[in-house]
C-alpha cells in the first residue's frame, strides 16, 4: 500500500466490489459494517490501496459526539 489511498462513497458496496473485483482489484479485507456504514478494502492490480464506503443511516455523523 502506498501512505495515500483513495476512499469512493458508493450507493451499492456489492455491486461496486463485483465491478472492482471484475476490473481486477483483489479484496484485501472482508466487507465489514458500522453504525456509520460499510467498508471494503481493496488493492489495484499494481498493489496501491482503495476502500469502498457505503454510508448508513446518517453516516458519519451517527458517530459524531
Amino acid at each position: 500500500w502506498t501512505p495515500v489511498h483513495l476512499d469512493f462513497v458508493v450507493p451499492d458496496i456489492e455491486r461496486a466490489c463485483a465491478a472492482a473485483l471484475a476490473a481486477g482489484a483483489q479484496l484485501e479485507r472482508a466487507v465489514r459494517t458500522h453504525v456509520w456504514g460499510r467498508i471494503a478494502v481493496l488493492s489495484d492490480p499494481f498493489g496501491n490501496g482503495f476502500c469502498l464506503i457505503q454510508f448508513l443511516n446518517r453516516g458519519y455523523d451517527e458517530i459524531a459526539t
